[in-house]
């Protein structure tokens, strides 16, 4: 009798369906710097990527190619939009994780830009700008893949051609915020982490003003818990990038970038120059951010839902 009421238990335990066990902690040591920086050579290697061009599409395969390698799905999103140039080709790259909480508000974005700025009259590789980034985010991805509820999202046409308006730049982000709006998915998402300019030898973060406070809040504590809290502080004014289509939607979004890069304290003189190259970027630096971004992923998904 006893074991039939055993038996009894388990099969209403599968009909009705089984709480998962919750996914291990986050380890940020588990971010390995000198794998970050491989990738940023390969990309570099490639040469100038700017949208629609084929050599954007060579690094958008090869960014999927590393996530599947990581473990993850990774698929395009490829559209046509305007631009001074005339109608252009763009791509998004994403990969998600599993869902372990069925609920909204619950999945937090991880996101790069990884087209280089349209600039024929130089070999601007963008090792900084924004192959530091990418780097770094296809990193975090390996050592995340296996965290539920986390989208990586590698953005195409973060750069103007010209001058940033309604058809230039921050193309990407738009047309991915635009989509989930279609799909009445915002309402999924608790944070946006958007990575840019992140391998600067001398690093420090200056997370601009236009940024949602309480994650300003988060990032200086998860940065205290892995040790790096003196490279991050607060900006005294906005940055144009890629986390403010999500700012407009209403959703919690947060800009890290270095974006005083150049030859001298306070400068920015290599910044869309064909200065940015491998020799400014340092290993530690981007260590330095993928620990801290993993720590404050750590953060965020123990918070509550939005």
């Amino acid at each position: 009798m006893a074991t039939k009421i055993i038996i009894l238990g388990l099969l209403a335990g599968l009909l009705t369906g089984c709480t998962p066990p919750p996914p291990k902690p986050i380890d940020p040591a588990t971010f390995n710097g000198r794998r970050a920086m491989s990738h940023v050579e390969a990309l570099v290697k490639m040469g100038p990527r700017p949208a629609g061009s084929p050599t954007l599409a060579k690094a958008a395969t090869y960014i999927a190619t590393q996530l599947e390698e990581a473990g993850l799905s990774a698929h395009e999103q490829v559209f046509t939009s305007g631009s001074p140039r005339g109608p252009l080709q763009f791509r998004n790259v994403l990969a998600k994780t599993s869902r372990y909480s069925g609920g909204t508000g619950q999945v937090i974005v991880v996101a790069s830009h990884y087209d280089t700025k349209y600039m024929p009259d130089i070999n601007f590789v963008g090792a900084n700008d924004a192959g530091s980034s990418t780097g770094v985010l296809l990193e975090i991805a390996r050592c995340a893949a296996s965290q539920p509820d986390i989208w990586f999202v590698f953005f195409d046409g973060e750069e103007a051609i010209q001058e940033y308006g309604s058809t230039d730049g921050l193309v990407g982000s738009k047309f991915f915020v635009e989509d989930l709006k279609s799909n009445n998915q915002l309402k999924w998402i608790k944070a946006v982490i958007v990575l840019d300019m992140v391998g600067d030898a001398n690093l420090k973060i200056r997370i601009p003003a236009n940024t949602t406070g309480s994650l300003v809040q988060h990032v200086f504590e998860a940065a205290r818990v892995v040790g790096h809290r003196d490279y991050f502080e607060l900006g005294d004014g906005d940055i144009h990038d890629d986390h403010v289509p999500f700012l407009h939607a209403g959703i919690p979004a947060l800009n890290l970038i270095d974006f005083q890069f150049g030859s001298a304290p306070g400068l920015n003189d290599y910044w869309h120059t064909d200065k940015d190259t491998l020799d400014k970027l340092s290993v530690r630096s981007l260590e330095i951010v993928g620990q801290t971004t993993l720590s404050l992923l750590a953060r965020l998904r123990a918070a509550p839902a939005r």
